[in-house]
This record gives C-alpha cells, sequence and structure tokens, in this order.
C-alpha cells in the first residue's frame, strides 16, 4: 500500500497537537539501516491502510517529500489517546526486502469440531502468533482446520503446516487450540463450586 509523508521539523508536545488539529499525524522513520526522521502524514492517507485487516502486518510503499526514492516499510507502533483512543503519533520501520522479520498474524479457526458436535467447546489460546519470514510473505492469517478434533484434543504450534519460507520461532511446542468437554468440565467446576461453598460454611 502507497504512503505519503512529509519532513517535519518541530518537536514537541505544543506543535504535536498543532499538527493534529490540522489532521497530521506526526510519525517518525527509523531501521536497522536508518537514521531516525521525523515525518508528518495526513490523516486521510492513512485511513485505508486502517481498513481491514491487521494495521500492522501491512508493507507501505512510503514517499517522504524531500527524499529520494520510495521506502519499504511497516508500522512498528500507534500511540493513542489513553481515553478517546485518537491516533497520536507513529512508529515507521524500514525494511529490507531480502531479510527475515516477525510480525504477529491473526489464527482463524475453520470448521466444525468434532467434539464441538458432541457438546464440547473450542477454545482458542493463541489468537495470534509471531511468525518469521519476508516482508512480502506476510500471510493475512493462519487458518487451523479444526474439523479432526475430538473433546479433549488439542492442536499445538508443531501441527502447523506453513508455507515455504515462513516459520514460528518458537522454542516451546504450545498450544494453540483445543477442544474443551464442555458438559463434563461444567458438571466438574459445578462440584468444585458447591464443596467450597460447604467448606465456607
Amino acid at each position: 500500500m502507497n504512503l505519503k509523508a512529509t519532513l517535519r521539523e518541530t518537536t514537541g508536545n505544543g506543535p504535536s497537537r498543532v499538527l493534529r488539529r490540522d489532521g497530521k499525524i506526526p510519525a517518525i522513520l527509523y531501521g536497522p539501516k536508518t537514521e531516525p526522521v521525523k515525518l508528518t502524514i495526513d490523516k486521510l492517507d492513512l485511513e485505508p491502510i486502517f481498513k481491514g485487516g491487521s494495521v500492522t502486518q501491512k508493507l507501505l510503499n512510503l514517499e517522504v517529500s524531500g527524499m529520494d526514492g520510495a521506502r519499504k516499510t511497516m508500522i512498528k507502533e500507534m500511540q493513542r489517546h489513553p481515553t478517546s483512543k485518537h491516533l497520536l503519533h507513529l512508529d515507521l520501520y524500514e525494511v529490507s526486502m531480502g531479510h527475515k522479520i516477525k510480525v504477529m498474524v491473526p489464527v482463524v479457526a475453520t470448521g466444525k469440531a468434532k467434539g464441538v458436535e458432541l457438546g464440547g467447546m473450542l477454545q482458542i489460546i493463541r489468537r495470534e502468533l509471531e511468525v518469521l519470514c519476508l516482508p512480502d510473505q506476510i500471510p493475512d492469517s493462519i487458518s487451523i482446520d479444526v474439523t479432526d478434533l475430538n473433546m479433549g484434543e488439542s492442536f499445538h504450534v508443531q501441527d502447523l503446516q506453513l508455507a515455504e519460507g515462513i516459520e514460528v520461532p518458537a522454542d516451546v511446542n504450545f498450544t494453540i487450540l483445543t477442544v474443551l468437554g464442555g458438559k463434563a468440565e461444567s458438571a466438574e467446576g459445578e462440584d468444585e463450586e458447591e464443596e467450597s461453598a460447604e467448606a465456607e460454611e
């Protein structure tokens, strides 16, 4: 996606508030081989980027007025007002297309698990996974077919079948999702509550 910006000379809270009142967002560009550069971005230019999908997954073609050539960047951090949630500041990270980066990708469960049909409940433990890949290989999501999962069964990170060049840099084979035995576990929970109540009495 394309994004335009201009160089910014002013710093501090006062000038930043003025920018935001004028419909602009202060930002900074940096990277492993990029000296920090202060920028100003028109809020309207950000609207297409914030529509659909995770913002931090999107590869941006940044053009800065006064700087030669476009730069491949990603949104590294967003600062928002604690109550209004209005965008206050953006951190843009310049990436190298030949080097893998770590990004968070949402998990999507597809199908209906056998265990759910038998009265169980699907519990997604990790709704996002950190993946390592090239900037132009970032997946929109990681789909997991849960059809064959029965009650009490789980899907772990080592069960993933990812596209070539994409990996999950995890040291532990953690659980991504599981099918809970709904009725049995509910009964156990009720028994525990009754025992707790009796103990209190």
